[in-house]
């Protein structure tokens, strides 16, 4: 079995070795498509929490809105990455 499956890695390695598994603007829309998720989970939970304090105390609000938007700052730095390649 072992047999059969060297020459099949041999050929895998090298075309492995000869190109990117991934073009760049792919990994850049893939990186900032993947922030953007991460940052749309992130805020389910801030943004429920922020929603019941502030309905606790009012005076909450901004660092509720503070805590809300900072997940953003992910998709941001992300779309830096898609400018740089």
């Amino acid at each position: 079995m072992i047999e059969a499956i060297e020459p099949l890695m041999a050929v895998l390695q090298s075309e492995a070795a000869s190109s990117p598994a991934i073009e760049a603007p792919a990994a850049a829309a893939l990186s900032v498509g993947i922030a953007a998720f991460a940052a749309g989970y992130a805020e389910r939970g801030i943004g429920s929490a922020a929603m019941g304090a502030i309905a606790e105390d009012e005076d909450l609000f901004v660092n509720g809105l503070i805590l809300t938007v900072l997940p953003e700052t992910l998709v941001i730095l992300a779309l830096v990455v898609v400018f740089l390649v």
